[in-house]
């Protein structure tokens, strides 16, 4: 049994209307004169950001809204944010948006507290000083963002996506309300839905998963696998969205505990050069990923397909691990995840650049069951090119 070390959020709040209570909480982020809330132009639209300022009122707490962050942030854009705000410093800052929102508040928060660029953060262990105070609230179910201490930017000019790794990452307060994921399009609950599932299946295959990550992962699995087309087709389903907002988070918790894998490594520098959505991303490469390498996982298959309901402990090992990837297949064709890599600019000529990148990742190519050589990357993203 590998060593392993476990830490998340320090509170985590639950449950349909939770976003309400916030009043009970929020004295744990300390002594509240002004908090910054960086959010979505939708999430305001819809009320949400409301439900939450009308609290800080009543508390006497100022705040102010923040609309600046975009999708897939790059370390410059991050810096240019902080560069506008940081000559009044707020007691607290709260993220309440998707992934993004959420990696970027907790760059931001540490960035006031530490005098070094964004870039410098990046790695495993870099940031030296906690930052100020966090609430996350995501809206999205699937980075799981609001429980890792991991932050993802985009380096444009190395056409890479790369995380920053710390526990000064993790937040004070995490919100998980399914009744701000109801509105959810049907293009964004796949895509975030499928990247939750990604993690958790992942960790559970990663050469560091443990006790304690194998046990967020299996429990994410159920839950995702048993809501995510009832989350897609029925969108106002509170069950649906409540079983895929704890199944990302505990993808989330599952991702701490053990990390991602050869799945992510190649869809960073999917999105650091072809902008395509990390959780589409991941969705298109999940399933030719899984396949390539199941001689390596069929037995931790064998114990996914079981959580998923696609088998039992008597039947044959490799049967029901097909069946898993069987399904992930099926799930990206009802789900409709994009599976054609030149509907985004890509060509068989990008392969062995796409390929060389992804090799690179090597603080996930690591965690890998089945070690990948670039021929063997290479013929991955020629799967997506039919």
């Amino acid at each position: 049994m590998p060593n392993y070390s476990f830490q998340t959020a320090r509170r985590i709040i639950s449950g349909a209307g939770s976003l309400q209570s916030l009043k009970e909480y929020i004295h744990e982020l300390g002594p509240l004169r002004r908090v910054l809330i960086f959010t979505q132009p939708s999430v305001e639209r819809l009320g949400y950001v409301a439900l939450l300022t009308k609290q800080l009122d009543e508390l006497n707490i100022s705040w102010e809204v923040n609309k600046e962050i975009k999708p897939e942030p790059t370390a410059e854009q991050l810096t240019e944010i902080f560069s506008d705000i940081q000559s009044d410093i707020p007691d607290a800052l709260i993220g309440f948006g998707g992934g993004s929102v959420l990696d970027a508040v907790k760059l931001l928060s540490v960035l006031f507290t530490n005098p070094m660029p964004v870039t410098e953060m990046l790695g495993v262990d870099k940031i030296p000083n906690r930052g100020i105070p966090m609430m996350l609230i995501p809206t999205t179910s699937g980075t799981g963002s609001e429980v890792t201490p991991n932050a993802i930017v985009t380096l444009p000019k190395e056409e890479l996506k790369i995380g920053a790794v710390s526990k000064w990452l993790l937040p004070h307060l995490a919100v998980l309300d399914p009744l701000v994921t109801l509105e959810l399009p049907k293009a964004i609950t796949a895509s975030t839905g499928m990247d939750a599932f990604t993690h958790s299946l992942e960790s559970y295959i990663s050469n560091k998963a443990n006790p304690l990550s194998d046990a967020f992962a299996l429990q994410s699995i159920r839950l995702i696998s048993g809501s995510i087309t009832s989350a897609y087709h029925e969108g106002g389903s509170v069950r649906a969205r409540g079983d895929m907002l704890m199944g990302s988070m505990l993808g989330g918790m599952a991702l701490t505990g053990a990390g991602t894998a050869a799945v992510h490594a190649m869809a960073y520098p999917l999105g650091g050069k072809y902008h395509i959505p990390h959780g589409v991303a991941n969705s298109m490469l999940l399933p030719h990923v899984m396949n390539y390498i199941l001689d390596a996982i069929e037995e931790r298959l064998m114990e996914v397909g079981i959580a998923m309901g696609l088998g039992s402990a008597g039947d044959s090992r490799s049967e029901v691990a097909e069946r898993v990837v069987q399904q992930i297949e099926a799930w990206t064709k009802e789900l409709q995840i994009p599976q054609n890599l030149s509907e985004f600019g890509v060509t068989d000529s990008d392969i062995s650049a796409l390929a060389a990148a992804a090799s690179q990742v090597t603080r996930l190519m690591s965690n890998n069951r089945k070690e990948l050589s670039i021929p063997d990357l290479e013929r991955i993203y020629r799967k997506l090119l039919p």
